[in-house]
């Protein structure tokens, strides 16, 4: 390498001739000769060897020309290779793009206010929810298209009630609203039926409320919505690894606080800060709505005598005042209200585990009171006219005056 840039300089920098180049370097006059023609350094360049896949390569060629899917390992078993299977697979990897369609993406750039993908995230870490029992609830992610500003809360659970909470938390918290939602085919939000997306009814009133729109990604297409699955992705190797939480509220007290480093953060592909388009993002979005939506659960029921009350699998007291009373059960991810003619009859923290009995020490306490009120109660005697009737009659139907007088 050297000798080659040597000569070329000494030939174009200093005009010297073949025959003086010779003397200086040492090196024969075809070397200098191949250096002066040749305009890239030389490389060595190894002969290729034969492979003990080529006598099979012919028989891969016709796997993959009818089924360019075939998984490798089937394919070794249908030419019958019982040799090495890296340097099978090897071959296999770069004969496949030959006979596989291009499938292309292409990236999307997005207006500001435009859109927020939005997906839920199954951290694989346990949280402890009480009673001794731990678990792992779902986190809700959304990210702005423009801006890729990220925001998550873990919510109690994957139902409609709990999904609708945690969007109006994570909205709310915007300020602004996005002119659309992108989901996946959530069970909560919708799916595709006979070729057409289907939201649910909840979810239908939701955006309704808001005024937007929601965008469902066709099944088994998750690049559709590459921002979000990036997001989950970027906290599992980023905000979760060696990390202990005491409990849903910690998880999502130490969540908020990871997040503001992350939209802080310079952005490869934006080559910015999200915090730095977030302002002109935000301007484009539309308002919150004048009322809010209303989200979480919401059950009507008459109020049995044990005076409780069951909600995602848990119960809890009610006060046994309005025992046999219509009552009204609303929750959000941190409470649990029982309201009777308005006026609330209980208010418990909303239990995150399951098959659990919420009491309140006042509600037990007025349970036993009454119990015992009603022990001393005097009862009534009711003083009611009852007719007697003759026995005579009934010897008469069982036939008993006739053999007495026989």
């Amino acid at each position: 390498m050297e000798d080659w840039a040597e000569i070329r300089r000494l030939h174009r920098a200093e005009r010297m001739a073949i025959k003086a180049i010779c003397r200086r370097l040492g090196v024969s006059r075809n070397t200098v000769r191949k250096a002066l023609a040749s305009h890239e350094p030389p490389r060595y360049q190894r002969a290729a060897k034969g492979s003990a896949v080529d006598a099979v390569e012919p028989q891969i060629r016709a796997l993959l020309a009818e089924f360019p899917d075939m998984p490798t390992t089937v394919i070794m078993e249908r030419v019958g290779w019982t040799r090495g299977k890296t340097v099978f697979a090897d071959r296999v990897q770069q004969l496949r793009p030959l006979f596989r369609r291009p499938d292309p993406v292409q990236r999307t750039e997005y207006l500001p206010g435009e859109l927020a993908q939005c997906d839920l995230w199954f951290p694989p870490a346990d949280v402890p929810l009480g009673f001794g029992q731990v678990g792992r609830p779902p986190v809700l992610v959304m990210v702005s298209g423009y801006s890729r500003w990220l925001s998550a809360v873990m919510i109690p659970t994957r139902q409609s009630p709990d999904l609708l909470v945690g969007h109006w938390m994570l909205i709310s918290g915007w300020g602004r609203v996005p002119k659309a939602l992108v989901w996946d085919n959530e069970s909560a939000v919708g799916q595709w039926r006979a070729g057409r997306p289907q939201l649910t009814e909840a979810m239908n009133a939701f955006r309704g409320t808001l005024g937007i729109k929601v965008i469902q990604c066709r099944p088994a297409d998750p690049e559709a919505k590459g921002l979000v699955e990036r997001a989950n992705g970027y906290l599992e190797t980023s905000f979760l690894p060696g990390r202990r939480f005491a409990s849903p509220q910690d998880f999502n007290a130490q969540l908020t606080d990871w997040l503001v480093r992350a939209n802080n953060r310079q952005h490869r592909m934006l080559g910015c800060r999200p915090l730095d388009r977030w302002d002109a993002d935000r301007a484009a979005m539309l308002p919150l709505p004048p009322v809010a939506p209303v989200v979480g659960w919401r059950q009507t029921t008459r109020l049995p005598r044990d005076h409780y009350v069951r909600l995602d699998g848990n119960d809890y007291s009610v006060h046994p005042a309005v025992v046999g009373r219509r009552v009204e059960v609303t929750a959000d991810c941190d409470h649990v209200t029982v309201l009777c003619d308005g006026r609330p009859a209980a208010r418990h923290d909303r239990c995150w585990a399951s098959h659990q009995s919420i009491t309140d020490p006042a509600h037990r306490q007025a349970a036993a009171d009454l119990r015992v009120a009603a022990q001393h109660t005097p009862t009534t005697a009711v003083d009611a006219q009852v007719e007697r009737r003759p026995l005579s009659d009934y010897d008469r139907l069982f036939g008993l005056d006739v053999e007495v007088a026989a």
